[in-house]
């Protein structure tokens, strides 16, 4: 599946909505070279009751349902497309970030048919998935070092 329309979707609907998000996990890596699959797109946004409201503002303009919080105990907005499966997590907290203001200047840029996305920096995403312990995310770790070992070699060339 080419991600891009996907993302340029997402990334008007964002703007549009004016919600102020990252994206974080291996679809933000796959952005940066990393060979790495993901089935969702996971974003770190700052929570406020005005935000919330823009991610349910959010779901609606792209055709989503929104649970919230997914898991009762947690911040974690889950919206999902019914026909295709299409999952957008959004959370105020990851482990091993300090702050959503900390990620998002280290944040990438990145347009998408003229759409404005930020995109977490590499280092925040290895840090993070370190953090977590989970198998999944650890799996993951040596390519995602991998690739950010070989940006950093052609940043100095």
């Amino acid at each position: 599946m080419n991600a891009e329309p996907v993302l340029a979707t997402i990334a008007k609907a964002l703007g549009d909505t004016r919600l102020d998000a990252v994206l974080v996990g291996n679809a933000a890596a796959a952005l940066q070279g990393a060979p790495v699959t993901t089935l969702d797109f996971d974003f770190m946004f700052r929570d406020t009751l005005l935000n919330q409201k823009k991610i349910k503002k959010l779901a609606e303009s792209l055709g989503m349902s929104c649970s919230q919080p997914f898991h009762p105990a947690s911040s974690l907005y889950r919206l999902v497309e019914p026909e295709s499966g299409l999952q957008l997590d959004f959370m105020s907290r990851m482990d091993g970030v300090k702050s959503f203001e900390s990620l998002k200047s280290r944040a990438a840029e990145v347009r998408f048919a003229g759409a404005r996305l930020r995109v977490a920096d590499l280092a925040d995403i290895i840090r993070s998935k370190r953090a977590l312990g989970r198998p999944k995310d650890l799996a993951v770790l040596d390519i995602l070092e991998k690739t950010q070992n070989e940006k950093e070699k052609a940043a100095q060339e």
